[in-house]
């Protein structure tokens, strides 16, 4: 057993191309991190990957299976919950295409060992840090960023991110059962209800770049979600209190 005081979960689906070496990554780090994978039913043999690796990080590396396609944010707070059941501090979100750099896991900690609850992995808190991805797609996506922070009030430089590290309490006191949105909405909103607890959250430059191997899961059906989600979850949030969190 290697003793660790940080998990992070990578949710997945079909990244066959992509899972092994992003587990490998993670664990040459020179800081011990555990990982779960949150495997959604992948044909392409994904979870069998992990499985045989588990026997190389035994005490490491954990997965979680689940019956089909169910959606990011599902797949997150499945793995929320799993890692709020034991003794984690740091809980991290990444994506298993190697679009976030794992060496970046220990600046987001280190974020959240110095004050930050919730330390988010930003791609425009310097400029525009994107690679590989179209002038269309980075414009849409800065855009969507611009549009959530003029409904919602939030000053988060990049509302969609998706590589993050939470502190314990954060994910303790959002009541995750009303978490509604699994898409890109799901990002946005969980970082919406952890500033309308109080909490402080950080945004740590990276750079981003684009998968090289796998598919994309990207769809205008996620961005639509996302775009009417944000109007949702402002109107929702003027009919709930939040437990505000005394630091």
């Amino acid at each position: 057993m290697f003793l660790s005081d940080s998990i992070v979960i990578i949710p997945t689906y079909n990244e066959k191309e992509n899972i092994e070496k992003i587990i490998r990554k993670v664990f040459s780090l020179h800081e011990v991190f555990h990982v779960l994978i949150v495997d959604d039913g992948s044909p392409d043999g994904t979870a069998n990957i992990v499985k045989h690796l588990q026997g190389e990080f035994a005490g490491k590396l954990y997965i979680e299976e689940r019956a089909g396609k169910q959606g990011l944010g599902t797949a997150y707070i499945h793995g929320f919950r799993w890692a709020l059941q034991r003794d984690y501090r740091f809980i991290f979100e990444m994506d298993a295409d190697f679009s976030h750099n794992p060496v970046d896991l220990m600046r987001l900690k280190e974020a959240c060992k110095h004050g930050a609850d919730l330390a988010i992995g930003s791609r425009y808190i310097k400029g525009v840090n994107v690679i590989n991805w179209p002038m269309k797609r980075v414009m849409m996506s800065y855009f969507a960023s611009v549009y959530v922070r003029l409904i919602t009030g939030i000053n988060i430089q990049d509302t969609t991110a998706g590589f993050k590290c939470y502190r314990r309490i954060v994910l303790e006191t959002i009541q995750l059962d009303r978490i509604k949105f699994v898409g890109y909405a799901f990002q946005i909103e969980m970082k919406f209800t952890t500033i309308k607890h109080g909490f402080n959250v950080v945004e740590i430059p990276i750079i981003f770049t684009d998968r090289t191997e796998g598919k994309s899961k990207m769809s205008t059906k996620i961005f639509r979600e996302a775009f009417l989600g944000v109007l949702s979850i402002k109107l929702a949030s003027l009919f709930r209190k939040y437990q505000k969190v005394n630091h």
